[in-house]
């Protein structure tokens, strides 16, 4: 049974203008669909399907078919129906399989569950849904809970089930039969049509501005591979990030944090002849979205309180002078020239020693949280 894949992509998106070709975290959107669809290795052939021949040279770039569709199909005016119709009557297959680039996240093992559940089955129509087990209305009446009873717990709702869209699929013959008779074949007409659910990332669906931006955040997390632990509230622990106030509470009251990222060469030396070797104070040399980097000098015993950063590692440089580092209960003396790493979720503790004054240049993020735990 030949199964083909079809990506259609317009170039003339309104709402977001050249959506398709738009970069998601540095990769054109429509990549994202031709990538999951080659890796789920499940087609006989993968099409783009589009008017404009800069898709065309994408879809070549990324080791996929192109079938030029007529200008006639590519308006805002042309539907789903009819440009599917047009690929169906001009390609071979039995089974033709939707994937929307605007579904950015939709994986390749649920690209492939999804064709064999249409493959190996009597459906005629396979539709991606996503299930809200809410309470759920249409045109101002409830579905699926009554307004005059108590309202059960949510996980015993009956799920309303919303077109996903991401994910479509047709028998060729059967779409046309009800092209044929009802000028319309998206939603099976005639024939056996089922559901298949997609939950998580899987169901973002990138309409307009504000859905690219809540995609370009979930792009970034996911390209990180890493999880958020799950964290809750303890009255023991104190969660701060507001530099200032850290410094502060640190004994460091002379700060000097926004007159950053010189686009001149700075001299560390010249900053420290140029403030107060008797106070303590902090001066702020690069701070940009990826990292900061701040001097921070201290009198003799001064340092900062115990506390770790879970999300994020820091090392510093030392300046001059001395300090004691206390990094998970492991106590180190460190001096000019060393540097020093603190994986994220160590608890570390650092002390100027000696009789002179200690500077260490902090390398790090502006936004990064600091964990104190209050009973020390």
């Amino acid at each position: 049974m030949k199964t083909i894949a079809m990506i259609p992509a317009r170039m003339g998106s309104t709402r977001i203008p050249k959506k398709n070709i738009r970069l998601l975290n540095g990769t054109p959107l429509i990549s994202y669909i031709i990538r999951a669809a080659k890796k789920a290795e499940c087609f006989d052939e993968i099409y783009v399907n589009s008017e404009s021949d800069i898709l065309g040279e994408l879809a070549k770039s990324e080791g996929v078919l192109f079938y030029k569709r007529p200008a006639t199909l590519s308006s805002d005016q042309a539907t789903n129906d009819q440009f599917t119709e047009d690929f169906l009557n001009n390609n071979e297959c039995e089974v033709v399989i939707q994937l929307l680039p605007t579904s950015p996240f939709i994986t390749a093992e649920e690209i492939r569950s999804f064709t064999e559940t249409m493959v190996k089955s009597e459906i005629d129509t396979l539709v991606s849904v996503a299930n809200q087990q809410i309470e759920c209305v249409y045109n101002g009446s409830p579905i699926n809970f009554d307004q005059k009873r108590i309202s059960p717990p949510s996980q015993e709702l009956t799920p309303v089930s919303a077109y996903a869209c991401g994910l479509m699929g047709w028998r060729k013959q059967n779409y046309l039969n009800n092209m044929k008779t009802y000028n319309a074949g998206y939603h099976g007409g005639t024939g056996k049509v089922e559901f298949f659910a997609l939950k998580g990332f899987s169901t973002i669906d990138i309409d307009n501005e504000e859905d690219f931006q809540l995609a370009e955040l979930a792009a970034r997390h996911l390209s990180a591979e890493q999880e958020f632990k799950a964290s809750y509230y303890n009255p023991n622990i104190s969660i701060e990030v507001d530099v200032p106030s850290i410094l502060a509470k640190d004994g460091v009251h002379i700060n000097d944090l926004h007159s950053c990222n010189s686009e001149e060469p700075v001299n560390i030396q010249k900053i420290i002849q140029q403030n107060d070797s008797n106070t303590s104070w902090s001066k702020r040399l690069v701070n940009t979205e990826n990292n900061s980097a701040t001097l921070i000098h201290q009198q003799p015993g001064e340092g900062n309180r115990a506390h770790y950063h879970p999300d994020w590692n820091e090392w510093w440089y030392i300046v001059d002078g001395q300090w004691e580092w206390d990094i998970q209960g492991e106590k180190v003396n460190v001096s000019k020239g060393d540097v020093v790493f603190i994986p994220k979720g160590k608890v570390h503790h650092i002390t100027a020693i000696g009789d002179a004054p200690a500077i260490r240049l902090a390398v790090s993020r502006e936004d990064v949280q600091h964990i104190y735990n209050k009973q020390g």
